[in-house]
Formats: structure tokens, sequence, C-alpha cells
């Protein structure tokens, strides 16, 4: 079993602060790519491409993960993809790239904030997983 699957498989689903909530009050270091009023944008301290970044949304608003989301997060996880890619181009992956949302255990969802993955830098395969 992998890290990331016992991880996943070990998170408690709820909405208590996480890891990603000290990386927005910079309680955490993170190396930061991107960054506004609405998100962050971090790498991820365990890439599974040679870029790999974490794009989250400054305030979780109950927004623990994608089967949580009611209409009044619309906004936050348009915004989310935008950044995303913004980010992509700004990283320099014009020939595509991945964006991944992991929803819960099956999902391999190990932090309960919403987060979206941006994957690039090498060809990507499919199936994903």
């Amino acid at each position: 079993m992998s890290s990331e699957k016992e991880a996943a498989l070990a998170a408690v689903p709820n909405d208590s602060p996480t890891i990603f909530d000290k990386i927005i009050k910079k309680e955490i270091p993170s190396t930061v790519v991107y960054e506004d009023e609405k998100v962050l944008a971090f790498r991820d301290i365990n890439p599974q491409a040679p870029t790999h970044i974490l794009i989250i949304p400054k305030v979780k608003d109950g927004l623990t993960g994608l089967s949580k989301a009611e209409e009044r997060h619309v906004e936050i996880l348009g915004y989310l993809l935008y950044v995303a890619k913004v980010v992509a181009k700004q990283e320099g992956l014009e020939d595509g790239y991945r964006v991944v949302i992991n929803d819960g255990p099956s999902g391999c969802q190990s932090v309960y904030h919403i987060h979206v993955h941006l994957l690039g830098g090498r060809q990507m395969n499919w199936p994903p997983g």
C-alpha cells in the first residue's frame, strides 16, 4: 500500500484545522508560486510529476472536499480551476497538464481542505490510477 493511500485511509473527514490552514497562516513553510486574496498555490512536498502544485482556497467555508460542495461554493470552485490555468501558464506547461481533485478515502484524499492538484512537466498516462 502506498503512503498516500495509507494517509488517505487514515485521514478523518472533518472540518477541523488542517496542515493547509497552517500553511495559509505561514506557520509552516511552503514554496508559494501564486497567492491572492482568495487562493494560495504552492509546490507539493511529495511531487508526483516534475511540476506538482496544490491550489487551495484561503477560506475553507465547510468545503472539506468536492462532495461537500454547495451552491455557495460555485464561485470559489471555478476560481480554483481558473488559477490552475494561470499557474500552468506561469510554470511553462504549454504542452498540457492534469488537474485533479481527490475526494474521500476511496478518492485518496488525505487532507480535508479542498485542493486542486496541478500536475505537469511529463507525459500523463490514462487511465490515471
